[in-house]
Parts: C-alpha cells; sequence; structure tokens
C-alpha cells in the first residue's frame, strides 16, 4: 500500500464529507467545484498554511506534531477509528519485512473461555478478520470455519463471498460495509501485510461491491452493536455483540453474540445447540486453527 496516496485519498474524502456549514463556515458566495471543503478552509480552520496543508495531502510534509494531527482530526470531524487511522497514515514507515509472519495462536486461556461461553456464539479474530477460534454455536449460526481450508477461514471473506452468507446474515449490506471499513483501517495499520494485500485483491476481484466500499476510506473499529440472522433451522437470530480485545496481544479480538435471556433467541439457540451436538469423543468443544 502506498501510504502517501493512501493518505491523500483518506483527507480528500474526508473533507468532502464535511459541509461549509457543518464547519461553521459562511458562504463566501465563491463557486465550489469540490463537496465539502476546500484545502483552503480546512487549513485556515486547522491553523495551518495553505501550502502546509496541500504539501501534507500529497504526503510531502514530513512527521506532522500531535497539535497539527489533532487539530485536522478536529477540523474533519473524525472519530475514534478515523483518528487512529489518520496517525497510522502520517506514521514513519518501516520497512517491509523480508520473512513470513509469523502464524497467529489463540493461548489456552481463551479456547477455555470460549468452551465456557457454551450458550452463546462466540469466537476469537486476528488480523485481516481471520478467524482463529471458535465455539460450536459460532460454527452453527454463522458458518463452520474449522470445516474450510486453512487459508479461507476469515470473516470479510465469508461475508463477501459466499452465497450462503447473503441469505444468513439480516442487514447484509451494512454488515459486509462494517467489514470492510475494519479491513481499511488494519490496512493503514498494517501496510506491508502480503496476506491482506492478497485478500484485498481477491475480493477486488471476486465482490461486486468490494471496491465501492473500499473506495469510500470508511474506517472502523468494532466494539458492540447489533446483529440478525435468519437459520435455515430455528429462523430468526437477535444478538447484542460485544468485542474485546485480550490483554497481550492487541491484534486478537474476542467477540461474543449475547442473548437476553428467556428470548425467542435463548430458545432457539438451545435449540440448535441441542441438535448440532456431536457425539461424546472427547473431543474438544473448541479447536486450535493451523
Amino acid at each position: 500500500m502506498d501510504r502517501s496516496s493512501e493518505l491523500a485519498d483518506f483527507l480528500r474524502s474526508r473533507r468532502a464529507g464535511v459541509t461549509p456549514e457543518r464547519a461553521g463556515l459562511a458562504e463566501d458566495g465563491r463557486a465550489r467545484r469540490v463537496p465539502g471543503l476546500r484545502r483552503d478552509e480546512v487549513a485556515r480552520l486547522a491553523g495551518v498554511s495553505t501550502e502546509y496543508y496541500t504539501r501534507l495531502e500529497q504526503g510531502r510534509a514530513g512527521n506532522p506534531s500531535p497539535e497539527v494531527v489533532e487539530s485536522l482530526a478536529r477540523v474533519l470531524q473524525l472519530d475514534f477509528a478515523e483518528r487512529e487511522h489518520l496517525t497510522d497514515l502520517l506514521a514513519r514507515p518501516t520497512p517491509a519485512r523480508r520473512t513470513p509472519t509469523a502464524p497467529q495462536r489463540v493461548r489456552p486461556g481463551l479456547h477455555l473461555m470460549l468452551q465456557t461461553l457454551e450458550h452463546v456464539p462466540a469466537f476469537v479474530l486476528g488480523r485481516r478478520t481471520d478467524v482463529l477460534a471458535s465455539n460450536r454455536l459460532a460454527r452453527a449460526v454463522l458458518t463452520d470455519f474449522d470445516a474450510l481450508p486453512a487459508t479461507q477461514r476469515n470473516l470479510a471473506r465469508y461475508y463477501l463471498l459466499d452465497p450462503e452468507a447473503r441469505e444468513r446474515v439480516g442487514d447484509w449490506a451494512r454488515i459486509a460495509a462494517e467489514t470492510v471499513a475494519i479491513l481499511r483501517l488494519e490496512a493503514g495499520r498494517h501496510p506491508h501485510d502480503r496476506r491482506l494485500a492478497d485478500l484485498v485483491g481477491e475480493l477486488t476481484l471476486r465482490s461486486p461491491e468490494f471496491t465501492d466500499w473500499w473506495n469510500d476510506h470508511r474506517v472502523l473499529r468494532r466494539t458492540h452493536g447489533s446483529k440478525h440472522y435468519h437459520h435455515p433451522l430455528v429462523g430468526d437470530l437477535h444478538f447484542a455483540y460485544e468485542s474485546f480485545q485480550p490483554p497481550g496481544d492487541p491484534d486478537q479480538t474476542l467477540c461474543v453474540y449475547n442473548v437476553e435471556p428467556g428470548s425467542a433467541t435463548a430458545e432457539a439457540l438451545r435449540l440448535l445447540s441441542s441438535w448440532t451436538a456431536p457425539e461424546p469423543t472427547g473431543t474438544p468443544e473448541t479447536r486450535q486453527n493451523p
């Protein structure tokens, strides 16, 4: 990923989304050739020169001070994830690694936690939304990631390329677009991730919607929210999900799909759990992906 072009596209897309009215500017009578704020307006509101902001947007301004970054984030009305992404894009580039990145592993304590959370779907995501581990209900509600080849155990790939996901995931377009925004945030943090670049390339070629969502330059860090699934066996399922970063590994996320006790979804999960329960063979409830 070319950080200079990524920075330029991100800043242009964010200032295009801020109208003069939202920025508190009075109409000056000049014709607007671009949506949103002009470069000189962003510069004036941020307290920097137009020349400096232009060089910054073109990736030629070096490392701006934290005060300048904060001013730009305020003017462009960036949320937390967008501020994080801007900081990543402005960071001093590091040389690309010539050695392959070691596979991510889920520590035994997290596997035990997934097994303990046996009444709700739960799974662990790694870099690139790779599904590193999951419990039985997560595999039943979404898809059986463990049955897939190791290189295909990926949530973004499932949402965007698996035809079943479009039928099973409620509000599919919103969820898929949010997942693309999560990948965009990761691309800013890990610009030399070869596997992420390969995933983006595959999604570009195979998903009709991916390119438009990717070019929006929207970024998102998922923390909590709602999910709705249409399961072929038990019908509609409604979840309130929570996401956590386990201590010791900022590149892993524990996702738990909670349900209201006594709700229709809780009863449906109870039935689904009984119908999909394996024969007692001593096989652990959760399995480590290779």
